[in-house]
């Protein structure tokens, strides 16, 4: 049974184009009628899943895979370390201290899992007063990006008064002495039409103990509505320094102000012409790592008082591999390399000479690294695709790792492995590919295979564990991560051949990794599945309606798939620099339609067996776009194959989901690429 939707006339002209959206009535979450159609296609899902004998054996599995315990990389804050641990099932991780790390007795700081019902409260940013006293911490409710601030009080463990509401993607900096704190928020959303509410970040101070109304105004910038501020101290507190961005686009801007003096900001770099990440300062000489000239990135030294190009000091040049940050820790850089799409750690002295490389294991992604510049440890957390999150403490002295919060890792990596392979895409570029799976795997065609991607916002994917891919692969799955054009593996450059006009590559290499799975007979057609979330969900979207012929599943999480109308909902101006602006360019039209999803949607193709995910109150990816793409396939598909809506209940993008709703919706997902790929449990 496929569900009918009701279609209005709505046309809109870009460019001297007309373009029909029959299924805009479904942008309006409120309305009664779309919660109904949503209540509809959920059960509609539900009936098809039961109808698969093993659901229960597989949530059973998941619900075994993700019974562990999980800790973030701990932080030193006064006596006292500071991480989060989640004993297994909770909803929610809690955060926690401790005086030794060797000690299970903790103490309880923050519990997201009381502070609602529904278990979807979640922490955001934390920021601890100097001394370690206090705690500003941010609040998420339902997985939105919106979030409310709130001080700790960490020697009487209650909350003092100050409630700080509109902050997203906010940055909190207490001052030396822990009176007070900078942040930046947008306008009160009630005061500014739908539109407007991600426009017009400022930056306030807030004085401890008061109310948000006496909050000072520190900057804005009526003239440029688009940017956002986030403030940071210098290492010695003399400098309020502001990272001044715009979208998700590379680039970036670096104000100051000396608090020491009575002087405006001063706009240290503000051409946009590259990424200015600050990491550190030695009085008026700053640390940062940037990309202006240098694409695979690289560390420089700028002085405050000839801070001109020319001044530039190249601290650490740029290599071949990408670096990916920098910290300073123990009066010593802390540099992190992407080698070929995994990591390694590298130290080197503020001079720039190299002292030595961390030895850690092979194909690995850096959870955290935390350390202070005059501590002489650090602590680093690091996971692969067979391990979960392994945290270990790193001695300068000593120079060795030791592990910290040992226990029991109950997934063996015998048995399992991962390589990595090079493929060629359509237009010759060699796009590398992790494969995890079981070993002896035999070549015959026959396995199951779940290919997963990205490919967009300089986001690199690199190795993670996942209880679900690991259940996966204990069934004989296998699981293959392409590191797309549009990533940062490789760079600027290779970030902006996956952008804009050049966002097809990102499709052809996600179709190429297809082709070369089959072509070395990992697995065929019918039994290749593709899966990607966000813009991975516009990926998923894009290859079935280009290929629907070379897959056998596709799993479209929190896609966007309205390219023509996208920048009009919550943060999605933040994509233009990405994607472009349909509306707007002409030219940027004339690609954007080619791959849009929601728009090549066709009849008399046989589109695969489809689950398209969303959440109702996603404000980041609105689920309008999951579900003008399923009315779209539901209507025009005439074959037998489903084409399913999931639409997650008082959830967002994905922070803050509680364990209980990750695990229904695993099962979901895992049920249905068993069932429609025939895969015996």
């Amino acid at each position: 049974m496929v569900l009918f939707t009701r279609k209005e006339d709505v046309i809109e002209n870009f460019h001297g184009t007309e373009i029909r959206d029959p299924y805009r009535w479904l942008e309006n979450p409120e309305d009664p009628e779309v919660q109904q159609w949503v209540d509809n296609q959920n059960k509609q899902t539900q009936d098809f899943i039961s109808t698969f004998p093993n659901r229960e054996n597989v949530k059973s599995k998941l619900t075994e895979a993700w019974n562990f315990p999980k800790y973030t990389v701990p932080t030193k804050e006064g006596d006292y370390f500071y991480f989060h641990k989640n004993d297994g099932l909770q909803n929610q991780a809690v955060f926690y201290r401790t005086k030794d790390l060797h000690s299970k007795e903790l103490e309880e700081v923050l519990n997201p899992n009381t502070m609602n019902e529904e278990g979807t409260a979640a922490i955001t940013n934390l920021s601890f007063t100097s001394d370690g006293k206090k705690l500003a911490y941010g609040i998420s409710l339902n997985g939105s990006d919106w979030q409310e601030i709130k001080v700790r009080n960490l020697e009487t463990g209650k909350d003092e008064a100050d409630l700080i509401r509109f902050c997203k993607f906010s940055s909190i900096a207490w001052n030396e002495e822990g009176t007070g704190f900078y942040y930046n928020r947008f306008p009160d959303p009630a005061t500014v039409s739908p539109e407007e509410q991600s426009f017009y970040n400022k930056v306030y101070w807030h004085e401890a103990g008061t109310s948000q109304e006496d909050d000072v105004l520190v900057y804005e910038d009526t003239d440029n509505k688009e940017y956002s501020f986030n403030p940071i101290f210098s290492d010695d507190y003399r400098y309020l320094i502001l990272n001044v961005w715009k979208g998700t686009e590379n680039k970036s801007r670096i104000y100051y102000k000396d608090l020491e003096k009575e002087e405006e900001f001063v706009r240290l770099f503000d051409k946009g012409d590259g990424e200015y990440s600050f990491i550190g300062n030695e009085g008026n000489t700053f640390y940062f790592v940037t990309n202006v000239d240098a694409p695979r990135e690289k560390i420089i030294a700028v002085d405050l008082e000839n801070p001109s190009k020319e001044n530039w000091i190249d601290i650490i040049a740029e290599k071949e591999d990408v670096l990916s940050f920098g910290k300073i820790v123990n009066r010593q850089l802390i540099v992190c390399y992407l080698h070929n799409a995994h990591y390694e750690l590298k130290i080197f002295d503020l001079d720039g000479n190299h002292v030595k490389d961390v030895q850690l294991p092979n194909y690995i992604s850096l959870t955290g690294l935390t350390g202070k510049k005059e501590e002489a440890w650090m602590y680093i957390g690091y996971t692969s695709y067979l391990s979960p999150n392994e945290i270990a403490s790193y001695d300068f002295a000593q120079e060795e790792l030791n592990s910290v919060f040992q226990g029991e890792n109950k997934f063996s990596t015998e048995g399992f492995e991962t390589s990595q392979i090079f493929y060629v895409s359509k237009d010759g570029t060699k796009i590398p590919m992790f494969l995890t799976h079981k070993k002896g795997l035999v070549q015959n065609g026959e396995n199951p295979v779940l290919l997963y991607g990205y490919g967009g916002f300089n986001v690199s994917l690199t190795p993670s564990f996942s209880p679900a891919v690991r259940m996966w692969i204990e069934q004989g799955g296998v699981y293959a991560v392409a590191n797309l054009r549009g990533g940062g593996e490789f760079g600027e450059d290779w970030y902006k051949a996956g952008t804009l006009a050049q966002k097809q590559n990102v499709f052809d290499d996600f179709a190429a990794a297809a082709e070369w799975l089959i072509s070395e007979e990992y697995t065929k057609k019918e039994k290749l599945a593709i899966m990607g979330g966000s813009n991975g969900g516009l990926l998923v979207g894009a290859s079935i309606t280009q290929r629907p012929d070379l897959f056998g599943a596709a799993i479209c999480q929190v896609p966007v798939t309205d390219m023509l109308r996208y920048h009009k909902f919550t943060v999605g101006r933040y994509w233009v620099t990405d994607y472009g602006n349909a509306e707007k360019n002409a030219d940027d039209f004339a690609f954007m339609i080619k791959y849009s999803p929601l728009h090549n949607v066709k009849e008399g193709v046989d589109y695969p067996p489809t689950l398209i995910t969303t959440a109702d109150t996603d404000d980041r990816v609105v689920p309008a776009h999951a579900m003008k793409f399923a009315a779209t396939l539901q209507a025009t598909y005439e074959g037998g194959n489903p084409i399913l809506l999931r639409v997650e209940k008082n959830a967002g993008h994905g922070l803050g989901k509680p364990t209980v709703k990750i695990i229904e919706e695993q099962t979901d997902v895992y049920s249905f690429l068993f069932k429609t790929l025939n895969v015996k449990l």
